[in-house]
């Protein structure tokens, strides 16, 4: 009986997905690879936590040297998250001679250079299907069956917990607050959910997929990065009467010379087929120079989505180191690309969503008109909402047509001085 040996790094909430998926699957997998992936070793910090599930003591170590100087265990797949030590893991296990799989985006967003120079030093696989995308297989798409296209465009809804706040906030009337206090009780948004809510967690993906489509390593400090922690539900209600919602979206586009990179709420057309995607689903919208445009969808993380993309890895790790089969693309050159510059999102034009707060008296509207058009911004159709009471400020919603974002922010910092404005104005881009 072929058996090729792994060792699992964290036995937390994917970890034992992907023990699970395995001991389920394990003759299904040998019949259709020719050989079983069996788990030796599971790295853990304390052995007689209470867990989940049944498992004989003697798979766990808590001795990381245990796994790295065994020569059975051909496969390592680092599922502990954060940066360190996971990063020190996988760099000695590729030094070690072994083949990587892990679900680390935050890793390969910030260390990717590092990581894939040394895979390739040392000729050895690394796989990451499970760092973007839960189960989604979009990583595999990118690298297999789009490798004979040109990509010019990602576009993206990767963070299941935003998307489950936006959906909950315009269908059940929520404010953001009681959005996400239902999401964390769902078990969709985490304690801390800063790396999700602030944008952190999508830019981490969408630098790893820019990556893979442009052929050169875009660090996370080159995403522009917005989150949805200050977006109010009266403005999901305006955007939604002019026939738009809003999503968290991540952007990955080549355009000439220059690669945009951005992740920010964003206004789609209700008849876009993303304004579909509800919940903690996730999708992501792709377009190649012949296959056109793509949709994949499906759960964006979770305990059998993800460890179902760590066993896609484990399989082609398996095809790569004993049946030799090498990877169809290489891993992203780790210097960029003199071919290629990022675009500062300052200098890209968009159509804009203005809500400005201002007092109801005759000659506001003329003043904020006034000054967005000194900074060539044209105004494609406006609302002012009458009062509601004696005294105090109204909205004032406005959709431009495109324009440059520098002069938005210009003209945005001059019109929120005006005594007139009684708070930051609201903006959105907006997707067409």
């Amino acid at each position: 009986m072929k058996e090729i040996k792994i060792a699992l790094l964290g036995f937390g909430t994917v970890g034992m997905g992907v023990y699970e998926l395995l001991k389920k699957n394990s003759e299904l997998i040998k019949e259709r690879v020719g050989i079983r992936p069996v788990v030796k070793k599971i790295l853990v910090r304390d052995p007689k936590k209470k867990r989940d599930i049944k498992i004989d003591q003697k798979y766990f170590t808590t001795n990381i040297e245990e796994i790295l100087e065994d020569p059975e265990i051909s496969i390592v797949c680092e599922l502990i998250g954060g940066i360190e030590p996971a990063k020190t893991y996988i760099l000695k296990a590729l030094q070690k001679g072994k083949e990587v799989v892990t679900a680390n985006k935050a890793i390969l967003a910030q260390y990717g250079n590092e990581i894939w120079e040394e895979a390739r030093k040392r000729k050895r696989f690394i796989g990451f299907e499970a760092s973007v995308g839960g189960g989604i297989p979009i990583i595999k798409t990118i690298k297999e069956s789009l490798i004979g296209n040109s990509i010019s465009s990602i576009i993206g809804i990767i963070n299941g917990t935003t998307n489950y706040i936006l959906t909950r906030m315009l269908e059940n009337n929520f404010q953001f607050k009681d959005a996400l206090k239902m999401a964390q009780a769902k078990g969709y948004a985490e304690a801390d959910p800063t790396l999700d809510i602030k944008g952190i967690d999508s830019a981490h993906k969408i630098s790893i997929l820019a990556s893979l489509a442009f052929g050169f390593y875009i660090p996370v400090s080159e995403v522009y990065t917005e989150g949805i922690e200050d977006i109010d539900l009266m403005d999901l209600k305006f955007a939604k009467d002019f026939g738009y919602i809003v999503k968290l979206l991540a952007f990955a586009k080549k355009r000439k010379r220059k690669i945009e990179i951005r992740v920010h709420p964003t206004l789609i057309p209700e008849t876009h087929v993303l304004t579909s995607v509800r919940l903690n689903y996730n999708a992501l919208y792709i377009t190649g120079d012949f296959v056109g445009d793509i949709l994949l969808y499906g759960l964006g993380a979770g305990k059998e989505p993800t460890a179902s993309a760590v066993v896609s890895d484990i399989i082609d790790a398996i095809e790569y180191s004993y049946f030799e089969k090498k990877p169809f693309i290489k891993y992203p050159l780790t210097k960029n690309n003199d071919f290629f510059n990022i675009r500062s999102i300052e200098e890209v034009e968009f159509k804009y969503y203005f809500r400005f707060s201002a007092i109801d008296k005759p000659g506001v509207l003329s003043k904020i008109s006034g000054i967005l058009g000194k900074h060539n911004i044209s105004i494609a159709s406006v609302v002012q909402i009458g009062r509601q009471k004696k005294k105090g400020s109204v909205p004032v919603v406005m959709l431009t047509h495109e324009t440059k974002e520098k002069n938005v922010n210009k003209a945005l910092e001059e019109i929120d001085k005006l005594d007139v404005v009684t708070a930051s104005t609201k903006k959105f881009r907006i997707l067409e």
